[in-house]
């Protein structure tokens, strides 16, 4: 019985459009690459931001449908799993660690507006699906909001623990 536990949330900007393939089997593959910023200290203890780039692959249905909407630029925030792919070219061992992605949401636009955010959870069935705004002013289906209040809602009484 396994005890590990492979998870990682990321929040960065695309850095190149998105590529979709199909494998032999007919399942879609899109592949794309998000920049993440980090804070550090310099040696003259000065702040700066330093970019990590990841690899990312998101498989099946969700992969197809948002594929148009990953251009370079917008941001997304992924949840999804490290994932080791080994094989050997010209007689040398290679690997290469990227992030399979599980649920991605769209935080803005490719020119850095935060426009409403959509999110699709990944896999072969996927939970929800939501597109990016139309270019008319039609309705879109967007999840709800959600305001439980304050704990001053609650009376002691009422609380289980």
């Amino acid at each position: 019985m396994a005890n590990d536990l492979n998870v990682v949330a990321l929040v960065g900007r695309l850095t190149r459009e998105s590529e979709l393939r199909y494998s032999s089997g007919g399942m879609a593959i899109c592949r794309f690459s998000i920049a993440v910023n980090r804070r550090k200290r310099t040696a003259d203890n000065k702040w700066e931001d330093e970019a990590n780039f990841f690899d990312c692959t998101m498989f099946g249905k969700s992969a197809e449908s948002l594929n148009q909407y990953l251009e370079k630029g917008r941001q997304v925030s992924i949840l999804g799993e490290l994932r080791q792919n080994r094989w050997e070219q010209d007689g040398q061992a290679r690997t290469r660690v990227e992030i399979a992605v599980n649920s991605l949401q769209l935080l803005s636009s490719p020119n850095g507006d935060r426009s409403e955010g959509r999110r699709t959870d990944g896999g072969a069935k996927p939970q929800g699906s939501y597109a990016p705004r139309p270019a008319s002013n039609a309705p879109v289906n967007t999840p709800p909001v959600m305001d439980m209040g304050g704990p001053e809602q609650f009376d002691d009484d009422q609380i289980p623990f």
